[in-house]
């Protein structure tokens, strides 16, 4: 199984026709991914043609070359037509909060959001009216979510690893993938960028209380890195609901003291949100914590093979 996408997944690409959607529409296609309709209302009733590379795990049984794809001018249109059941954004972040709001209108039952650089006043005001509508956001700021071999939905690379046993959940997108990578002998059944914005969809709970439901995921890994209390709120539900081992790894040990760091949420403040902090935090929940990505996978390792 995976968690929040599987290989029924049917996507709907917002932004499709523009540069960027164009690019990771033809990869998450070549990944498998069942991409339905893209979504732009001045394009509406043409399609986009993609030269399609099979890539990532069965890629040797999908069939390349060139796949068409239909635009919508609503994403209500492209749910009626093709029963998409995902939407992707990437627009802008200007129109970021418009998009995603008629994605909740639309009653659409996940929304990924790429964008990088969404105002945070506008998140907060679409991620409320989201869960208001029970609409699961994933981001924004953040490389999407992939089940290896199933769908791949946003920015990372589907060829670094296959399915397997792992569930892993992430603040950052660079971090997502070299876990991946460091773990692909082992392979993972979803790896879910969650953003690092002060304010978004999916959090490090929501991901670890799916993969504790999840029958196929035999051990989490989680990525944190410094500012906020995010990791420590993961910590103290991880040791009241997860009964699987969880390894974490947080970024930022080094990171000098009151300075803003990478993500916008990254913002150290005396000992609260320091990478020591969330690591004792952490171990106090019994989870093991590396203190590099190779340390925290070869952590994962030892725990799955012992």
């Amino acid at each position: 199984m995976s968690i929040f996408l599987d290989a029924n997944s049917r996507v709907i690409v917002q932004g499709m026709t523009g540069a960027e959607g164009q690019k990771h529409t033809r990869r998450m296609l070549g990944s498998g991914t069942q991409i339905v309709g893209g979504v732009n209302p001045r394009k509406a009733g043409t399609s986009v043609d993609f030269d399609v590379t099979p890539i990532g795990p069965g890629a040797e049984d999908r069939t390349g070359g060139t796949v068409s794809v239909p635009v919508y001018g609503t994403v209500t249109e492209a749910m009626e037509a093709s029963g998409a059941n995902v939407s992707v954004v990437f627009v802008p972040p200007a129109f970021t909060k418009a998009a995603v709001i008629e994605a909740v209108d639309a009653g659409m039952p996940l929304v990924v959001i790429i964008t990088e650089g969404v105002p945070v006043a506008d998140t907060a005001e679409f991620f409320a009216y989201a869960q208001s509508k029970g609409v699961r956001l994933i981001g924004p700021n953040c490389p999407g979510i992939i089940s290896p071999g199933k769908s791949n939905v946003g920015i990372t690379p589907a060829d670094i690893t296959g399915p397997g046993r792992i569930g892993l959940v992430s603040k950052s997108g660079t971090l997502t993938y070299q876990m991946m990578f460091e773990l692909r002998d082992i392979g993972f059944t979803t790896a879910i960028g969650i953003g690092g914005d002060p304010v978004i969809g999916t959090t490090h709970i929501d991901a670890l209380a799916a993969f504790e439901a999840d029958p196929d995921t035999e051990l989490v890994v989680m990525i944190g890195e410094i500012g906020g209390d995010a990791e420590e709120r993961a910590a103290a539900f991880i040791k009241e609901n997860v009964t699987k081992p969880v390894v974490g790894y947080v970024a930022g040990f080094t990171a000098p003291e009151g300075k803003t760091m990478g993500h916008a949420g990254a913002i150290v403040s005396g000992s609260s949100g320091t990478a020591e902090a969330k690591k004792e935090a952490l171990e106090a929940a019994g989870v093991k914590v590396g203190k590099t990505p190779s340390e925290t996978a070869r952590l994962a390792r030892e725990l799955l093979q012992g």
